[in-house]
């Protein structure tokens, strides 16, 4: 696989992050039902895929703006 490419699953939980949810709740559900993997899981992954540049090109909008969420809680957390 090129540097570039993301998986299928790289790229559904970028898709699944795009999506506005009304309640964690019903996001935890998604990603159960729609990707198979368990909440603990889906951020480890998305968590590494924040660092990933090959994430960055394939959705700079999302990547970007979930950087800043992970950095102010980090922040906060620190502060």
């Amino acid at each position: 696989m090129d540097d570039q490419e993301l998986t299928s699953e790289e790229v559904a939980v970028l898709a699944l992050e795009r999506r506005g949810w009304a309640s964690p709740g019903a996001k935890e559900r998604a990603i159960r039902e729609e990707l198979g993997l368990a909440p603990v899981r889906y951020y480890q992954l998305l968590n590494a895929l924040l660092d990933a540049p090959r994430a960055l090109a394939h959705d700079p909008v999302t990547v970007n703006r979930l950087r800043r969420v992970r950095d102010v809680r980090r922040a906060e957390r620190e502060g």
